[in-house]
């Protein structure tokens, strides 16, 4: 009986669990993800199928090589990689090309792929830093924020919850840890 391969996107770390296990399957799981929006890329910058094809798998062998040799530490979410690989062999590719053929359309549009990663790392040092001031904070405040921001729950239902006499009251309340909060992030 054939195994059939499971649909669902595969979390960064079974990937790489996959990779260094030599599962097949997992490299099955990681096209039928990750390809769609490499190929979207390629398409949208001059580019068709098979260049589409050509660029991630060079991606994933890239991937495939840094796991393989331990050195791969993951600092963005692994779509993010392998869609910034996959820029950035492209990018290579168009500008080869235009070195011999001088019209291409839209390669002016397309945008460095070290200020994409850079964006997203800094993103992912200010949650850092924000996960640590929100940490720092204290009881009540950090549980009236994630209630809030994270669970999404009315003033009304913190109010019972903290036993505030009034939603207005735990509003005040929230509105003070909110300050606390910034005062902490921006020390940080």
């Amino acid at each position: 009986m054939k195994k059939e391969v499971k649909s669902s996107v595969p979390a960064d770390s079974e990937i790489v669990l996959g990779i260094l296990n030599d599962s097949k399957e997992i490299l099955s799981r990681l096209y039928i993800s990750y390809f769609p929006m490499v190929l979207q890329l390629v398409l949208k910058n001059n580019g068709n199928e098979d260049d589409a094809k050509d660029v991630f798998q060079e991606s994933v062998i890239v991937l495939y090589n840094k796991v393989k040799a331990g050195n791969f530490e993951l600092n963005s979410k692994l779509k993010t990689f392998l869609y910034s690989v996959c820029r950035r062999l492209w990018l290579k590719r168009l500008n080869e090309q235009s070195k011999t053929i001088r019209n291409i359309q839209d390669f002016s549009e397309i945008i460095a792929v070290e200020d994409d990663l850079e964006k997203h790392e800094e993103k992912d040092r200010q949650f850092a830093i924000m996960e640590s001031a929100l940490m720092q904070l204290g009881e009540p405040c950090k549980t009236i924020i994630e209630d809030y921001y994270i669970h999404n729950r009315s003033m009304q239902e913190i109010c019972e919850k903290f036993g505030y006499t009034n939603a207005d009251n735990a509003k005040t309340q929230k509105y003070k840890c909110l300050q606390r909060l910034k005062k902490l992030f921006f020390q940080t």
